[in-house]
Order: structure tokens, then C-alpha cells, then sequence
């Protein structure tokens, strides 16, 4: 195990391997976000070593994020609060479109910009006492850390309009079935499990999970047949990788393991 500094006391870093464990570090404040965590979040995903091939993000303490930390909210004028709401947008972009990807391991709150973080990464972990809002509607605002874009995509619009315009509350098992999770595990499995899925990750092809994370969205994006023009670049290009090519001769010659195995 490795430690590295972190930009800020709300985040602990760690290194194991090839894989970056990100741990918010405000459990006294349910991990909720203020500036001084967003904008550490923004400086860890710009400066992520070059070893590195995967990252987990997960919360200390009983929760992953509660959300906004209300007590340290201020009055902002409209165009504060379009640069407040930009700073988030900017910091998380570099969580989904960064050098890596990441895992989430999630348990207690999700909530509003907890949700938000956990939409910008790839992979989400759930562990059983995790739970799921966006009380934003509640509280006479909108989202604006990107959940308006991003949770969409992952359970529909109609969900998160339901999410907003009731306080509807998604426990685990029901959020794995919609989509907020691909993994569901017992309580204090979720970080042995996201290291797993990690470790998986890593050992793919770099051009793979470039294109998943950088082309895959944009694809999904574009109209039809602009998407499939773009899928069949990545196609080629990632094929005519000398790792992709090396993958191949090996399972042709029975050195790679067969799906199922």
C-alpha cells in the first residue's frame, strides 16, 4: 500500500497496485460536499499517476454523501450561483472523463450531490444500507452538480422527475433494479467487491477503456448514423493496437480463458 497527499483534508488517498482509492474524508458531516471537497476532487483527477488504471471512490464513516453541506451554504446571486453550479460540472467532468476509470462503492446516503458524484463514475457498488434521493425539489431548488443529465441516463427521466417532484426515497435492492447500481452486496462488502471489479478493469486493454469512457458516451449522444461512424473508427483503431492484436493470437491459440471460465 501506497499513500500519496492529498490536496485537501476531506479526502484521503491510497494506492493499491494499479488501482487509486479516494476516500471522502468529512464523516462528522455525513461526507457532504462543500468547495474545499469539489474542488479537491477536481485537482486529485487532474493529477492521477501515470501507473494508475483504475480508481474507487467511497465515503468514511456511515455514509458515502449526504449531499450539499448546508451550513456552509451562502447567498448567491444569479450569476454566483451559475459559476458555483459550473465549478461542480467541471470537477465532476473530470470523474467521468478523466485518465481512469472509476468504481463507487456506495453505502448509507446517496443523496443530491452524493448522487451526482456516483452518476459521473462508470462502475457503482452498492452495499445494502445505501439509499437514494434528490431533495433538491423539496427544498424549492434544482439539481445542479450535472444530476439533470446524467441520472437520466442511468434510470430515465420519468424516475428522477418522481425522485424530484415527491422526495421519493430508492433503498438498495430497488435501486440496483433500476439502474443506480450494477452491483448489490452486504453491508461492508462493497470495498472488497469494488477492488475486485477494479483489478478486472485494470487488466484491459488501455485503448478498451479509453474508448468506453470517452467514445461510448458520446455515441450514445449522437443520432444513429453519426454513432455508427464513430463505432466503427474505435473499432478499428482499438484493433489495430498491438495489445488488441496479441489478445487475440492468444485466445486463438487457447492461452485465453473462454467466456464463463
Amino acid at each position: 500500500m501506497q499513500e500519496l497527499t492529498s490536496p485537501t483534508e476531506s479526502i484521503k488517498l491510497e494506492i493499491r497496485d494499479e488501482i487509486l482509492l479516494i476516500a471522502i474524508n468529512r464523516p462528522q458531516k455525513r461526507n457532504a460536499f462543500n468547495d474545499d471537497l469539489v474542488l479537491g476532487i477536481e485537482k486529485v483527477f487532474e493529477n492521477i499517476p501515470s501507473n494508475i488504471r483504475c480508481a474507487i471512490i467511497y465515503g468514511l464513516g456511515q455514509h458515502f454523501s449526504s449531499g450539499l453541506d448546508l451550513s456552509e451554504l451562502r447567498e448567491r446571486d444569479a450569476v454566483q450561483g451559475l459559476y458555483h453550479s459550473r465549478m461542480w460540472h467541471r470537477a465532476l467532468d473530470k470523474v467521468q472523463f478523466g485518465p481512469v476509470p472509476v468504481v463507487a462503492v456506495l453505502h448509507g446516503a446517496v443523496v443530491g450531490g452524493g448522487l451526482e458524484l456516483a452518476s459521473a463514475c462508470h462502475i457503482r457498488v452498492s452495499e445494502s444500507s445505501t439509499f437514494y434521493a434528490l431533495p433538491e425539489g423539496q427544498r424549492g431548488i434544482f439539481v445542479g452538480g450535472g444530476a439533470s443529465v446524467r441520472v437520466p441516463k442511468l434510470i430515465g427521466m420519468a424516475r428522477m422527475m418522481d425522485m424530484m417532484f415527491t422526495g421519493r426515497v430508492y433503498k438498495a435492492e430497488e435501486g440496483e433494479r433500476i439502474g443506480l447500481a450494477q452491483y448489490l452486496v452486504e453491508e461492508g462488502q462493497g470495498l472488497e467487491k469494488g477492488i475486485e471489479l477494479a483489478k478486472k478493469i485494470s487488466g484491459n486493454a488501455g485503448m478498451t477503456n479509453y474508448a468506453l469512457m470517452h467514445v461510448l458516451p458520446k455515441i450514445v449522444d449522437s443520432g444513429q448514423s453519426e454513432g455508427l461512424m464513430m463505432e466503427s473508427l474505435i473499432a478499428a483503431i482499438s484493433a489495430d493496437a498491438p495489445e488488441a492484436k496479441k489478445r487475440l493470437t492468444d485466445f486463438l491459440e487457447g492461452r485465453a480463458k473462454k467466456v464463463g471460465e
